[in-house]
């Protein structure tokens, strides 16, 4: 779910602080991606067209398919994804869970009133509320990515936390979701529609936390704090407040529980557990980022094919293809962003300087001809 309203309260408040852009502009970058919400999507999107993609046993395998094409489109501009699962989640969440379970459940008599009526645009509604990331789901794509030669992390907790915790270390440039929270916990870069497909031709949005703490005029904390209370999967919502509001509340009185001491109109729920949801923003239970080895290595072709064509039916030339563009891939990637290559040299005024304090070749520099190039040198890290 993320946070209520946050992408709207950056529109409104701290437009700066995004810029959208193509995902070629990414070559050579090394981004974290939520993995669970990949998979969400693919289940998503099989089920709106009012089709699945299934295998000889009726397995569903959309997921398969949308992960191999997706990581390859990915890398063939040039980005190093690294995907992240989510592990178990955290028990103030099981409240966020229990309402899920019964709009589930809501949905399933839905389902049944719509397919006895013949209604079949109810049934696709249905059929995508129903949708559901499974252990199965998850340990495909793990092998799929192994067999491609991408790396994955298993994140103890959210994922969102642990991508966060990635890039704060600089193990990463951004982290890729549309899960707000991930600004939440601290990722000083996002990246939105990183991973949509092509037919939706949506820029890459990105989010600098820096510009949007500075523009928004509060600290982390106090973002924090106005994310509890936009309304995030860890407590009760506070009725009756909407990003403009929230945004004042945080202003004028800094943090929750002067919020709570003067706020005498709010709808405050009780038993709220907003110290419980900080606690778990900011201090997360994560994998040591230096504990993680990222390595992007050759596809196993032979494996791929086994896999995806023998075993779950795709075609056998296309996943040879797919392999081919991996390769591909592989060895254009090994070039680097350009701005990884060069360095500016000292300046001149700085090497004369330099020579004069040390005592070390002294006299002047020779003077180079007036037809000389100006403005930074560069050499070659």
């Amino acid at each position: 779910m993320g946070i209520h309203g946050l992408m709207k309260l950056i529109g409104d408040y701290a437009p700066s602080a995004m810029k959208d852009g193509e995902i070629k502009t990414y070559f050579g970058r090394k981004v974290a991606v939520d993995a669970s919400m990949s998979l969400y999507q693919f289940l998503i999107a099989v089920r709106m067209d009012g089709s699945q993609l299934t295998d000889s046993d009726g397995d569903t395998t959309s997921h398969l398919i949308g992960f191999f094409y997706r990581t390859i489109r990915m890398l063939e501009n040039g980005i190093k994804p690294v995907y992240v699962f989510d592990g178990k989640p955290p028990e103030m969440k099981s409240g966020e869970l229990l309402k899920r379970s019964e709009k589930r459940a809501e949905a399933e008599k839905g389902l049944v009133t719509a397919t006895d009526k013949g209604d079949q645009e109810q049934i696709e509604k249905f059929q995508k509320r129903l949708v559901k990331v499974t252990p199965k789901h998850v340990e495909e794509c793990k092998r799929l990515l192994t067999l491609m030669g991408v790396p994955f992390v298993a994140a103890p907790c959210e994922a969102e936390a642990q991508c966060a915790s990635m890039v704060k270390a600089g193990l990463v440039y951004a982290t890729a979701t549309e899960d707000m929270d991930c600004l939440t916990f601290g990722s000083s870069v996002m990246l939105r529609h990183l991973t949509a497909s092509e037919a939706k031709k949506m820029p890459v949005r990105e989010i600098h936390l820096e510009k949007l703490l500075a523009e928004l005029g509060v600290t982390q904390q106090e973002f924090i704090d106005l994310c509890i209370l936009l309304g995030c999967d860890y407590c009760d919502s506070v009725k009756g407040v909407g990003p403009a509001k929230a945004i004042t509340l945080i202003r004028d009185h800094k943090n929750i529980e002067e919020i709570i001491e003067k706020g005498k109109k709010l709808n405050i729920p009780e038993n709220w557990l907003y110290q419980e949801a900080r606690r778990l923003f900011k201090e997360p239970e994560v994998m040591d980022p230096k504990s993680i080895e990222l390595k992007w290595s050759l596809p196993d072709e032979a494996g791929l094919v086994k896999f995806l064509a023998e075993e779950k039916g795709f075609a056998e030339d296309r996943i040879r293809k797919g392999a081919a563009k991996l390769v591909k891939s592989k060895s254009s990637s090994t070039q680097g962003r350009l701005d990884s290559f060069f360095t500016p040299l000292a300046s001149p005024v700085g090497q004369k300087r330099k020579r004069e304090d040390t005592g070390k070749l002294k006299g002047p520099l020779k003077k180079k001809p007036k037809a000389a190039a100006t403005g930074a040198k560069f050499r070659r890290k």
